[in-house]
């Protein structure tokens, strides 16, 4: 039996999402192990993640710099012993952090395990239940290092103070906020933009649409929502990341894909809606402390196949569009009923 560390050091360099997800499980394993001190290793990018936690400390890794290949991760590992850890939680287990447990012998190194045959199964049709959340599997490696975290009480911060910047963007009035995010990393996952536009449209009568996205093609589209509808605001490509979880943390509720910015929101402890394409939260990747009716699914009748993919990089002929089985009248009820 390991005696439990007083220093880990938490590997999760990517992608947005999956860090993301590891937040709330920092937040209860801190909360319940006060005396543990916690480093993250991750991407500069995502400093903006762990603000709030007391405790954790966050080292950037380049790994495009100083830190890439075999050599730059030599040297990584040399920066890190410096810091005197104790154990290693590799929540990660890729190439770059199975070559960093070869330079940390002799150093606890702890895996996650990311049940690969389990999600092809799901895939395969083989099984269809629910997988073991990527929360859990995170607070798994955690217990392996001889602490027990409990996910099932979880606590949020407070809404963080609005800059004047980020008032001027989206300029507060009496209606309710809520943030749509369309887009994700494949097509398969999204709901089809004509839908959403719908979704919005009737939305926006009643309450104020936040949107966001990154990127030239994503602002564009967000942008002709925001120029054909009243009290639509895009602030896509407008605002930094802190200012973005700003904001987010604001909201009375988030639409998203199964995509980065459903996990951002959850971390936050703001009620989230997903929709759901290819993939399927049984893979363990829904966001947060969230009901299981938060998450609408594609007609299974009509489309049997699904999940065809746990990333939504894969998918039969046919089935590119499965989200847009699920009508827009239901998405819409389903975000006022909650906001009731």
């Amino acid at each position: 039996m390991l005696k439990p560390p007083k220093h880990i050091l938490v590997i999760r360099l990517s992608a947005m999402g999956d860090v993301a997800m590891l937040v709330p499980v920092l937040r209860a394993f801190i909360q319940q192990n006060p005396e543990v001190k916690i480093t993250v290793l991750t991407r500069d990018f995502f400093k903006p993640f762990f603000r709030d936690l007391p405790k954790v400390v966050v080292f950037a890794a380049d790994v495009k710099g100083k830190h890439k290949g075999v050599l730059g991760l030599y040297k990584l590992s040399k920066e890190l012993k410096k810091l005197k850890i104790d154990a290693v939680a590799d929540l990660h287990n890729v190439v770059r952090s199975n070559i960093l447990k070869y330079f940390f012998l002799g150093t606890p190194f702890l895996q996650l395990n990311k049940g690969r045959q389990e999600k092809r199964d799901l895939i395969s049709g083989k099984v269809f239940n629910q997988l073991k959340t990527t929360h859990q599997r995170y607070a798994d490696v955690f217990e392996a290092l001889g602490y027990k975290v409990d996910l099932r009480h979880p606590e949020f911060p407070k809404a963080s103070q609005l800059s004047h910047a980020i008032e001027s963007i989206v300029k507060k009035d009496f209606r309710k906020w809520i943030g749509v995010a369309p887009f994700a990393a494949h097509e398969s996952k999204m709901y089809p933009l004509n839908l959403m536009e719908q979704v919005i449209e009737s939305l926006s009568k009643n309450y104020k649409i936040i949107l966001f996205g990154g990127g030239d093609k994503e602002v564009k589209i967000l942008n002709d929502f925001e120029a054909k509808y009243e009290h639509v605001c895009n602030v896509a490509g407008k605002i930094t990341l802190d200012e973005e979880l700003d904001l987010i943390s604001n909201l009375s509720v988030m639409l998203s894909m199964d995509s980065g910015n459903a996990h951002l929101a959850a971390m936050l402890g703001i009620k989230t809606i997903t929709i759901w394409g290819v993939t399927h939260p049984y893979a363990g990747f829904a966001p947060f402390n969230q009901p299981e009716d938060y998450t609408l699914l594609p007609d299974r009748y009509q489309f049997p196949k699904t999940p065809t993919s746990v990333y939504g990089n894969k998918y039969p002929e046919g089935y590119k569009t499965v989200a847009g089985s699920i009508l827009p009248e239901i998405v819409v009820n389903k975000i006022k009923s909650i906001l009731k």
